[in-house]
């Protein structure tokens, strides 16, 4: 085998994981030296990505785009099977009874409605006026790019190109990056204005490296730290041995889809690859839960995930998938189409940021800025920059913010189903076009009436 520089498939990973980690390492330093910085509340991640993306788009280091979406790909699910790993704290009852997963849920999908209903106004109002070529549906996008992400912004936007939207694929690709740029200076923004009220503050660790307590480092029962195996590559097996179970659960989903239908098939198993991260999670769960039940059992003694260990496992993931991300943004060409861009993308951070500001001091009454931010950073980007943003306020998780992106994601899915029909049904004809509009407003109530109005019922004493 040939082990020089020849060998480019040797050593492509590591050139581009050492570039990566040269610039995280240099947003680090600038954190703590410069004053502006420090000040700014930029995540250390963020500000990486953004040095990145200048360095590879001015030819200074030789950063390659598809290598950068693999690692944003795979660091998301990592990331998220390490928390799901983790043996939960006392607020995971509260939240179940309050039935915050599913309103978290409703709040996802309801953003997409009316960042889509906001699109189309936009789109029409255009099309009527001084844009009478542009494609009317061409609104719809902007839920795509800023509540799915540049795969689902992609997927449709090349669909509607085909259905006579000229540079549909550039545009909703352009959106998903306008987004990713809006979570990210918003998001900045936002934290800086909490800071400065004194509502927030930036959490600092309490000790120096070195000084770990025992009680945050493990919990009763636990692994020894020193045996033959080490802590650390317990955790990151359990982690990597989820992450292969994803993958075979996933192939066999979209097998077994191509199968018995054919024609959903390409819709459907876009989605499971595309919310893998959501299948490994909910394989993690039952991993702990499959631990738990072998304790409870008597079979196994010890406890071997380790909540410490597991928070460091999706802290590193999530800190190269923020600097691969933003790093691997690309403005496409938009010819013609610069002003319904533009006004998409601003109004649409304007718009998402206040109804998810009204919402979320009402369903999250106990953590509204965490949830906040969080939400903000997912719905105008992706989950890694909601995970980012609260990650300067909520390090360690301590808020059920984080577990609520999960598990909303999870009943995301199912509540934003008729979404995909309205998409689909939105550039057929002008009349269409107003049904799907109208569906939208009408689809909006329910989803409020979830998050507003849906309480547990107490269990009554006979």
């Amino acid at each position: 085998m040939d082990y020089s520089a020849a060998n480019t498939g040797l050593w492509t990973f590591v050139i581009q994981f050492g570039m990566l980690a040269g610039i995280l390492l240099l947003a680090n330093v600038l954190s703590r030296k410069v004053k502006l910085v420090r000040k700014a509340m930029i995540p250390t991640s963020v500000l990486g990505g953004f040095i990145a993306l200048l360095f590879r788009s001015l030819g200074i280091l030789p950063m390659d785009g598809t290598f950068l979406e693999y690692i944003t790909y795979h660091a998301i699910a990592i990331g998220f099977i390490a928390l799901s790993l983790r043996v939960p704290k006392k607020y995971a009852e509260k939240d179940k009874k309050d039935l915050a997963g599913l309103k978290s849920g409703a709040l996802i999908v309801s953003t997409y409605i009316v960042q889509g209903i906001l699109g189309l106004i936009i789109s029409i109002s255009l099309a009527y006026t001084i844009m009478p070529n542009l494609f009317k549906a061409s609104g719809i996008l902007l839920p795509m790019g800023y509540g799915q992400g540049p795969g689902q912004a992609n997927n449709v936007g090349s669909t509607y190109e085909q259905l006579g939207f000229a540079g549909g694929q550039s545009f909703g690709l352009s959106i998903a990056t306008a987004g990713f740029v809006c979570a990210c200076v918003v998001g900045v923004t936002y934290l800086n204005i909490l800071k400065r009220k004194g509502i927030v503050k930036t959490k600092e660790s309490e000790y120096v490296s070195g000084s770990v307590t025992v009680d945050e480092f493990q919990d009763e029962n636990e692994i020894p730290i020193s045996q033959s195996i080490d802590r650390f590559s317990v955790q990151a097996a359990l982690v990597l041995l989820v992450y292969l179970a994803t993958y075979l659960v996933s192939l066999g989903l979209t097998s077994f889809l191509a199968q018995v239908a054919p024609g959903m098939s390409k819709t459907l198993s876009a989605l499971i690859w595309g919310f893998n991260f959501i299948i490994g999670s909910l394989l993690a769960i039952a991993c702990r839960a499959g631990l738990g039940a072998l304790r409870k059992a008597k079979l196994m003694t010890r406890q071997y995930p380790n909540n410490y260990l597991l928070s460091r496992v999706s802290g590193l993931s999530f800190d190269f998938m923020i600097v691969a991300g933003i790093a691997s943004i690309e403005f496409k060409e938009l010819k013609g189409l610069w002003i319904p861009f533009l006004l998409i993308s601003i109004l649409g951070g304007i718009v998402t940021f206040y109804y998810l500001k009204w919402l979320c001091r009402k369903i999250y009454p106990d953590y509204e800025h965490e949830a906040m931010i969080s939400m903000y950073g997912m719905l105008t980007g992706t989950i890694s920059s909601g995970v980012v943003l609260l990650r300067e306020i909520d390090p360690t998780y301590k808020t059920p913010a984080a577990n609520n992106l999960l598990t909303g994601s999870s009943f995301a899915i199912l509540l934003g189903a008729p979404m995909l029909i309205l998409i689909g049904i939105a550039p057929e004809s002008n009349a269409m076009l107003f049904l799907a509009l109208g569906l939208l407003f009408i689809y909006l109530v329910p989803l409020l009436l979830i998050m507003l109005k849906l309480r547990r019922r107490k269990p009554t004493n006979n």
